[in-house]
């Protein structure tokens, strides 16, 4: 099966009217264990993941996520949570990690934020 794919570009309306100088390109569809190494040769600034690469990858920190799935400000989220803020930056900005115990408390607190909160109230 072919498949031919032509070079857009939006225009300031959001119309899509085709690129000036695009060309289109035909493919034929192959099973995925043979189109990665061709998908390579289609996008080279995009080549696959290798491990070097992902080591060099940063990860989203759990606690940002963890913080904005609960809709708090890092000021709101370290004075409800009793963790010091500097060290809640630090955490978010991949400067450093926490630690197991830390860990620990911060699955308890996705888990079942409410219980935390009345508990460090209690």
């Amino acid at each position: 099966m072919k498949k031919t794919i032509t070079i857009l570009k939006m225009g300031s309306g959001g119309k899509l009217t085709r690129h000036p100088g695009g060309e289109r390109v035909s493919i034929r569809r192959t099973s995925s264990k043979k189109a990665a190494p061709n998908s390579t040769k289609l996008d080279p600034e995009n080549p696959p993941l290798t491990k070097r690469r992902l080591g060099k990858m940063r990860r989203v920190p759990h606690v940002k996520v963890l913080r904005r799935a609960l809709g708090l400000t890092q000021e709101q989220f370290s004075a409800l949570y009793q963790i010091p803020l500097g060290t809640l930056r630090d955490w978010e900005q991949g400067r450093s990690q926490p630690d197991l115990p830390t860990r620990a408390y911060l699955k308890v607190i996705a888990r079942d934020p409410g219980a935390v909160t009345r508990a460090l109230e209690g």
